[in-house]
């Protein structure tokens, strides 16, 4: 068995067929710029080499990468570990190589990534990332690659959107349980750069609490389980705060708080009610059971790569996908 050492290149198909490199190209790619003898000496030689194309030698003839950039924040959600999911299974039925950029939540390093995915070539780009705005984006699209953006309206021939619609349901809810007899005071956990989703959810929480006039907080939380438990675990202990409606951003946060309530001897609904907004497996895995507002990320991933395949084909015609929210009861927050 070769090694990659000795593996042919098309360079050397070419020099043994005869024919040029683009030849050897055209055919690989089924061209019909090659006469039927011509076709039959490089398929023979191909044949007789062991030869198999690369990315590189299609897309000599197609000027097409067959590479796809995908820039995230972070593949360590679980949600976004789903919008991978969805992504990645249809890049595999089309036939596109993925190339992952991750931006830690840095702006800085979101257009670094920017200039990498120009200089690295790729097809086309789907962005999930908070830290780019819409003149990045047109940026991007202004070096003729296509892009698909996930969580934020942009207007643009080669760029598709993907939207995200949490506030309505979000806003009902709220309405909901002050109208069915809720009395535990509402609390808005808010997460240092969490994203525009996020601060959508916490403008339309005080908003809607305003508009009913009715009190509020919104407290300062970490992105991160053992630091939110140990906080909340502090103030639950110290009789600070007994009773309380808390609106998480993920399941992640909303277990450490239901966690630290019940290890201080409180009991989930009837001393603290729980929201998960972006609801995840873990919202089914845990005890009790988180109630969540929840978008199929899965669909998300599947839905951004379709669009982009389209755009690619310049054949997307509806460039505005919306995904809405839907309210899932659970066990963290009494039943109205």
């Amino acid at each position: 068995m070769k090694n990659l050492k000795d593996r042919v290149t098309i360079y050397q198909v070419a020099q043994a067929a005869g024919v040029s490199l683009a030849t050897v190209s055209r055919v690989i790619n089924k061209a019909d710029s090659v006469t039927p003898a011509t076709r039959k000496k490089v398929e023979a030689t191909i044949q007789s080499l062991g030869y198999k194309p690369s990315g590189l030698a299609q897309a000599l003839a197609t000027n097409r990468t067959t590479n796809i950039g995908v820039i995230i924040p972070s593949a360590n959600y679980v949600y976004l570990s789903n919008l991978l999911a969805g992504i990645t299974e249809i890049a595999k039925e089309k036939n596109y190589v993925l190339t992952l950029f991750s931006t830690s939540h840095s702006r800085d390093e979101a257009l670094a990534m920017i200039e990498k995915i120009i200089t690295t070539h790729v097809d086309g780009v789907i962005v999930f990332d908070d830290q780019l705005s819409a003149d990045d984006i047109k940026k991007i699209s202004s070096y003729n690659v296509p892009a698909v953006v996930i969580d934020n309206k942009i207007s643009s021939d080669r760029v598709g959107d993907i939207l995200f619609s949490y506030d309505t349901v979000l806003r009902d809810q709220i309405i909901n349980y002050y109208e069915k007899g809720g009395e535990k005071p509402m609390v808005f956990l808010h997460v240092h750069n969490a994203g525009r989703l996020l601060s959508r959810c916490e403008k339309t929480f005080i908003k809607t609490h305003e508009e009913l006039g009715r009190p509020y907080k919104v407290i300062n939380c970490n992105d991160s389980y053992t630091r939110t438990y140990q906080d909340f675990r502090r103030m639950f202990t110290s009789g600070e705060e007994k009773t309380g409606y808390y609106i998480c951003y993920r399941d992640s946060i909303a277990c450490a708080v239901q966690n630290a309530a019940m290890d201080s001897g409180l009991v989930i609904p009837r001393d603290v009610e729980i929201l998960s907004l972006i609801g995840t497996k873990y919202a089914y895995i845990v005890r009790p059971t988180l109630t969540t507002m929840h978008i199929d990320m899965i669909e998300v991933g599947k839905r951004a790569m379709y669009m982009l395949t389209d755009l690619l084909n310049r054949e997307l015609v509806e460039k505005t996908t919306k995904f809405e929210a839907t309210f899932i009861q659970a066990e963290s927050t009494i039943k109205r």
